[in-house]
């Protein structure tokens, strides 16, 4: 797909993997492509490097927030930032290695007849490596359910690796009102497909984490299951208001 792509990555506590992701990001991407970070106030230091290795490359951006204001804020801001500078597409990614950056040029030009295209691991040609069945339970299972009830299709629509065209995010309402981690994440393939927009899935090996800690948080699991159950109800729902209402 033609035009400047931005990729996306929010960080906290990301100092041990960033510097190494922008290397492997700019070894594989061309020059049409930027970095920008927004960095939740991370203690570890890790806005510090990315001033430091930014100079270096003249294609990476920062937005250093003073709180950890959580994934889905931060994802919010970027495509802001991206939209207010005319990128053609953008794309997310984490910042702890588990995405291979080496796959964002493929995700790019898969956009060229689709508005959204999702790193999927579950689709033939994906997969994961080092979860415990427990989380590989959550994960599966928590997809399968998402897909039942949104009916979009997606296999993994928790995936947080995806691109889109800057079109179809011109659509959406990008309010503050938004759910946070997997939730958030769901909730964008959501509006894309309300939106019209043709989402495809391209498939990924995801690896755990090389250094850090996971940030997984049970809460967030719970509202995000929470809300699909809300939507997939509401949206089943719709096509029988409307009758009622133009029949009324």
């Amino acid at each position: 797909m033609e035009g400047r792509t931005l990729v996306i990555v929010p960080t906290y506590n990301e100092r041990e993997n960033i510097e190494a992701l922008a290397d492997r990001l700019f070894d594989s991407a061309p020059e049409e492509v930027d970095l920008l970070v927004v960095d939740d106030g991370s203690p570890d230091g890790t806005a510090e490097l990315v001033r430091k290795f930014g100079a270096k490359y003249g294609r990476v951006h920062l937005i250093e927030r003073t709180s950890k204001q959580g994934l889905g804020a931060s994802k919010l801001e970027g495509i802001r930032w991206a939209l207010a500078r005319s990128y053609t597409s953008v794309v997310e990614m984490d910042g702890d290695l588990s995405h291979d950056p080496a796959v964002v040029p493929k995700l790019v030009e898969l956009l060229e007849d689709a508005d959204l295209v999702i790193g999927s691991r579950y689709i033939p040609g994906g997969g994961i490596t080092k979860w415990s069945l427990f989380r590989r339970a959550l994960s599966k299972g928590g997809n399968s359910y998402q897909r039942f009830m949104l009916r979009s299709g997606v296999r993994d629509g928790t995936s947080g690796f995806r691109a889109y065209r800057s079109s179809i995010l011109r659509k959406l309402t990008l309010d503050e009102d938004h759910l946070e981690g997997f939730g958030f994440l769901i909730e964008m393939v959501r509006r894309v497909h309300l939106a019209g927009g043709r989402i495809k899935e391209h498939p990924i090996f995801f690896a755990e984490r090389r250094a850090g800690e996971s940030k997984i948080d049970r809460e967030v699991v719970l509202e995000a299951l929470k809300n699909v159950t809300r939507w997939g109800i509401s949206d089943r729902l719709a096509p029988l208001r409307r009758r009622s209402r133009s029949s009324g």
